[in-house]
């Protein structure tokens, strides 16, 4: 259910110019950030919201963000090799598709900058930054909303209401890219 200052859409005014501004950052891709305490459910709600934007005929990119060291790269593989070589950067290109390793911090406004030929970008787990954040909260898990709840662009859960942020439920992926959508 929608909760919200804009009879439109249900979000606020001042949420709508920051979506506003990021989005023509990006030439013109609405960029969201999922944030939640891990085990809230944040990679369960993105896939349902993929498949339902992707249902509209969508492209989307999702960029997950790892706060732990990760590896996508097997040992004893060429692009492995050339990385444990000293690679600053290595890619692995097949018909189908592509992957690029950087092996340095790379800033998220820098990998934004490089996707291309998307409707909407969805980012999971930046926390902190410009981005219009859409919050996940199950209420099972005892913790509360990653950040306080007028910071939220909207909010998905399974608890109670927040006056004046548009809230979903942990099921309601269509609702939420309804929201997402209606400036695309």
């Amino acid at each position: 259910m929608k909760v919200g200052i804009c009879g439109r859409c249900g979000a606020s005014p001042v949420f709508l110019l920051k979506v506003w501004v990021v989005v023509n950052q990006m030439n013109n891709v609405p960029i969201f950030s999922v944030v939640a305490y891990s085990g809230t459910g944040k990679t369960t709600f993105i896939e349902k919201l993929v498949f339902e934007l992707k249902s509209r005929g969508l492209r989307v990119a999702v960029i997950k963000h790892d706060a732990h060291e990760f590896d996508i790269d097997h040992e004893g593989k060429d692009s492995w090799r050339f990385t444990r070589a000293g690679a600053d950067v290595t890619v692995v290109v097949s018909e189908t598709k592509a992957a690029v390793i950087e092996s340095r911090p790379v800033p998220l406004e820098t990998i934004l900058g490089k996707i291309t030929d998307v409707d909407i970008i969805i980012t999971e787990g930046y926390k902190s930054g410009a981005l219009p954040k859409i919050a996940v909260q199950r209420c099972a898990t005892g913790k509360p909303l990653p950040l306080p709840a007028a910071e939220c662009f909207a909010i998905v859960t399974d608890g109670a209401e927040y006056p004046g942020v548009p809230c979903f439920g942990l099921d309601d992926a269509r609702g939420l890219a309804d929201l997402l959508t209606s400036g695309i």
